[in-house]
């Protein structure tokens, strides 16, 4: 059984043809990788700097506060392979390289800026929840 997107399918197979569908769920799938290079912390923030404009490697360094210089690079070398990135280098002296979304990682980081716009606005709630849910703990945070 299928769901209207695709996932959910009842086999186990992932080959991406109509016997084999792309399946999240499925352990082996790639598509799970490229999920959680979009929706990992550095995936989804670094993707969604590039929304705003491209960026040099330091600047976008800047722009997403607390990643090291290691995780920013494993990330767009993540974010490249899976074709969501461009990375251009620029034969100037230094070296310049440039990073943008392509037109695919365009189209997945305006769902994604989707879900962010609405966690900001929900934020309020989402406080509350927190808040509730420590005190029926007694958590405190």
């Amino acid at each position: 059984m299928t769901t209207n997107h695709g996932i959910g399918t009842e086999t186990s197979g992932c080959g991406g043809d109509e016997q084999l569908p792309f399946d999240v769920f499925a352990r082996n799938c790639p598509s799970r990788e490229t999920l959680a290079n979009v929706t990992g912390r550095w995936g989804s923030l670094t993707l969604g700097a590039l929304h705003e404009d491209t960026l040099r490697f330091n600047e976008l360094r800047r722009r997403v506060e607390g990643v090291s210089e290691k995780m920013l690079a494993q990330t767009l070398h993540a974010l490249e392979r899976d074709g969501l990135v461009h990375r251009e280098a620029q034969p100037t002296n230094p070296p310049r390289v440039d990073y943008r979304l392509t037109a695919l990682g365009r189209e997945v980081t305006g769902r994604l800026m989707g879900l962010i716009a609405l966690l900001e606005e929900r934020m309020p709630e989402i406080l509350a929840a927190r808040g509730r849910y420590d005190t029926e703990r007694g958590e405190t945070r």
